[in-house]
């Protein structure tokens, strides 16, 4: 699959630092810790990479398509409901995950989660207005995967 970076300068620096570096440089944002999220394209089939803020707990890691509040889900959402297989890079470790769609008092005990490890996310869910934010799990798919935690 051909990888086509993001048209955001920002991002494309951001995860190619990244990666050259395995996370040692381009790893955060206002001083927390990014993964880059590596999806497939749901239309073009091309690979896309997104950082995002790390949030992990046992080996499991959630994301939020918060998009700083906007009031519409960012692009990587749509791609891993598409194909919810997914690759992670966490500083220097990669692995292949599924994505999943946590529901009820895990949905509830996930955004506690994620809001301890980026406090914007309250502001981000009242700026979307009647956008419910999605958060995702991302699961192991090889049991050595959980070893990135």
């Amino acid at each position: 699959m051909e990888y086509e970076p993001s048209p955001s300068e920002r991002v494309r620096e951001q995860v190619a630092r990244y990666e050259a570096t395995g996370g040692r440089e381009g790893g955060t944002l206002e001083g927390r810790p990014v993964v880059i999220l590596t999806s497939r394209g749901a239309k073009s089939g091309k690979v896309r990479k997104t950082p995002l803020i790390r949030i992990e707990q046992d080996g499991v890691y959630a994301v939020t398509a918060s998009a700083a509040g906007a009031p519409t889900h960012p692009a990587w959402y749509w791609n891993v409901l598409a194909d919810p297989r997914v690759r992670l890079q966490d500083g220097d470790r990669v692995g292949e995950f599924r994505a999943r769609e946590p529901a009820g008092e895990e949905l509830d005990r996930w955004w506690a989660v994620a809001e301890a490890h980026w406090p914007h996310f309250p502001e981000y869910r009242e700026r979307a207005g009647g956008r419910v934010i999605p958060l995702l799990l991302l699961e192991p798919v090889l049991p050595e995967a959980a070893g990135l935690g």
